[in-house]
């Protein structure tokens, strides 16, 4: 049994294992049915790229998911793979970045350049149909699966404390929204407005980007062992607040050092000696919380002392 991944989060984990699953799935279906209609239109264009860069966070937490409930400690890897869920969180905020990114780029592009795009017509069915109305029933249906399984995914992220997952569910909320953006602008253009394309992929990309800066943040400082983030946000967890504040109470002489790797927290108490009965770790945890599972380890380094 892997010792990466705490017990009590094992059918938890498996129900989110199910969802992206569901969401690769449903995701698939997006790229293809976009991909059939992109046309000239550049929201068209940049949403099927989003769609497409939307399944590196559900891979990543596939692989991550698998790796803490499957590997073992070994001599090359003796604290286990706890940590490869915030490598997966790099990488997703990484893509998620990237979208927000190119979502402008292109929209500016297109805007200094004045490019008129244009909508014209295709033949099905022995009849002539305005290609607008094709690209608006995909944009339509690209809005159902992200806002459905984001839902979801968000309690599971925060009962998982899992920052890679709350990241996939920040790619579909880019991508239901950038579906709305794409609707406005399919629609502009029917009315002539050629602007209308790029103004809303514009600004719907600085949502994205705001979104994809904050994940960058809180996954760089976990990589550098920084102290524990909160998940969705930069700003420092409220669980290692309490948690320090706990240590604190009991050694208020010591230095204490908190670092998250994963979902998990590691805490070092400087300068004083460990007590003399053994205890858990979890014992350690603030009373009223309930998610001491967080807590995986306390060390003690004692006082340095004259003549070491």
């Amino acid at each position: 049994m892997s010792n990466s991944l705490p017990t009590e989060l094992r059918n938890t984990m498996r129900a989110a294992i199910r969802l992206e699953y569901w969401n690769l799935f449903w995701t698939s279906t997006i790229i293809v049915v976009m991909g059939l209609v992109l046309g000239q239109s550049q929201t068209m264009k940049t949403a099927w790229v989003e769609d497409t860069l939307g399944v590196v966070p559900p891979i990543m937490f596939l692989i991550a998911a698998h790796m803490e409930l499957k590997g073992e400690r070994s001599k090359r890897f003796p604290f286990g793979f706890e940590r490869v869920n915030g490598l997966g969180f790099f990488v997703a905020a990484v893509a998620l970045t990237a979208v927000g990114l190119l979502l402008l780029y292109n929209a500016v592009v297109a805007l200094v350049t004045a490019d008129h795009a244009t909508v014209g017509s295709i033949a099905l069915l022995g009849y002539d149909f305005w290609l607008g109305w094709l690209m608006i029933a995909a944009q339509l249906y690209s809005l159902i699966p992200p806002i459905l399984i984001g839902r979801k995914e968000l309690p599971l992220a925060e009962q998982l404390n899992d920052k890679l997952l709350h990241t996939d569910a920040l790619m579909n909320k880019a991508n239901w929204l950038t579906g709305a953006a794409g609707l406005a602008g399919v629609i502009g253009l029917g009315f002539g407005w050629w602007w209308s394309d790029s103004i809303a992929a514009a600004i719907i990309s600085i949502d994205v980007i705001s979104d994809g800066v904050k994940a960058l943040r809180s996954s760089t400082a976990e990589l550098i062992d920084g102290s524990p983030r909160a998940l969705s946000s930069p700003k420092l967890s409220g669980d290692a607040l309490k948690l320090e504040e706990r240590l604190r109470d009991e050694f208020p002489n010591a230095i204490i050092r908190l670092r998250e790797t994963g979902r998990l927290i590691r805490a070092e108490v400087h300068g004083v000696y460990a007590p003399e009965e053994d205890r858990q770790p979890r014992h350690y945890w603030p009373k009223e919380e309930g998610r001491a599972w967080r807590l995986a380890q306390v060390s003690f380094i004692p006082p340095i002392t004259d003549g070491l």
